[in-house]
């Protein structure tokens, strides 16, 4: 009988996985990351629900969801890992004025990588692990390849977090939920009486103020426009990302609305603009994974997402080198922020992508 490790957050999605693959028969063991760090100070918004926050409440429901399940559970310390992947990652790049997404580095690092390892240094042996994302690994025989690839429910579709999950990981992981859409996940858990039933998803990646995490000393400087006049004074880059525009502290002069347009780290500036100057047609990407291809040594036509959200646009990837491409849009795309990821797709199929420079 095939074992899986189930990785479970207390949520109903990764819940879920664990209740269908049992019910097709498979041995199912459950596994929580223990990630939180109780030296930072937690959110008193009873509303927020986060990845990184006290995990009294998760540890909870994942013993409910176990117990209900009749499974064997195991909560990991993945701590230390977590911090010097994800939090020091998410300092850095703050800290360099790029807007970072340190759920990425998460599941590609933390999630599918540091837990399924602390599970086997605690000789918890399995054959394949599985999670309650939504998206769907096929095997490519043409290419000898796994796909990373969309799932059925494009709503929910979580490939934007993946992307950088490589060969070896895509051929022993299993994702239930691919072919499902939330609200049947839903469903399926209120039919089955889950104690988790009715949870609302996370939202965020943390439940506080992210100043909490980044404990930068203040560092005023300047608010500039692209002409380099001084419009106001900011207390740290940090505070400020590609597209905000409400809470920049500027005292009027303008007749139109003010969006940041750039930020300049090693000046310690901040740069104000129009609407229209958050548009760009280009990009540069590093840290390439080409997770389901090989690397490409030519132009390659794809669409491509800019954030999670973001409708993916057509656009020519044209390599650099093995780990760095310059991406070309056919139209210009709004607020390309540095420190987000940029992932490269063609029609459902995860083709790759890196961090936007």
């Amino acid at each position: 009988m095939k074992k899986i490790l189930v990785g479970l957050s207390g949520g109903v999605d990764s819940a879920i996985a664990a209740y269908l693959l049992k019910k097709q028969g498979v041995q199912v063991v459950g596994a929580m990351m223990s990630i939180w760090d109780s030296s930072y100070p937690a959110s008193k918004n009873k509303s927020v629900d986060a990845c990184f926050g006290p995990e009294d409440d998760d540890i909870e429901s994942v013993k409910k969801i176990a117990e209900f399940l009749e499974i064997p559970l195991h909560i990991l310390d993945c701590r230390e890992e977590y911090k010097k992947i994800v939090i020091e990652n998410f300092k850095n790049e703050y800290k360099q004025g790029r807007t970072p997404n340190p759920c990425v580095w998460c599941n590609a690092y933390i999630k599918f990588g540091v837990l399924p390892a602390t599970a086997k240094r605690h000789n918890i042996t399995f054959d394949k692990f599985s999670t309650g994302h939504y998206a769907n690994i096929k095997f490519d025989n043409s290419t000898g390849k796994y796909q990373l690839c969309k799932a059925f429910d494009k709503t929910k579709d979580q490939t934007y977090f993946l992307y950088r999950l490589n060969q070896k990981i895509l051929s022993e992981v299993i994702f239930p939920l691919g072919e499902l859409k939330k609200e049947d996940v839903r469903t399926i858990a209120k039919e089955v009486g889950l104690p988790v039933a009715q949870k609302p998803d996370s939202q965020d990646f943390y439940c506080g103020d992210y100043n909490d995490i980044l404990q930068f000393p203040v560092s005023y400087g300047d608010i500039i426009d692209k002409n380099g006049k001084v419009l106001g004074k900011h207390n740290g880059i940090w505070n400020y990302t590609i597209g905000k525009r409400k809470g920049l502290g500027l005292s009027g002069g303008t007749k139109e609305p003010l969006y940041v347009t750039n930020i300049l780290a090693k000046q310690n500036v901040i740069v104000v603009g129009a609407k229209e100057d958050l548009y760009s047609k280009s990009l540069t990407v590093t840290k390439i994974a080409w997770g389901s291809i090989s690397i490409p040594t030519h132009p390659i036509q794809a669409t491509v997402k800019i954030r999670q959200q973001h409708k993916p646009a057509k656009a020519t990837i044209v390599p650099l080198d093995t780990a760095s491409a310059k991406v070309e849009f056919e139209e210009e795309q709004m607020s390309i922020t540095s420190g987000q990821s940029a992932v490269f797709y063609k029609s459902d199929v995860v083709l790759g992508g890196g961090t936007i420079q």
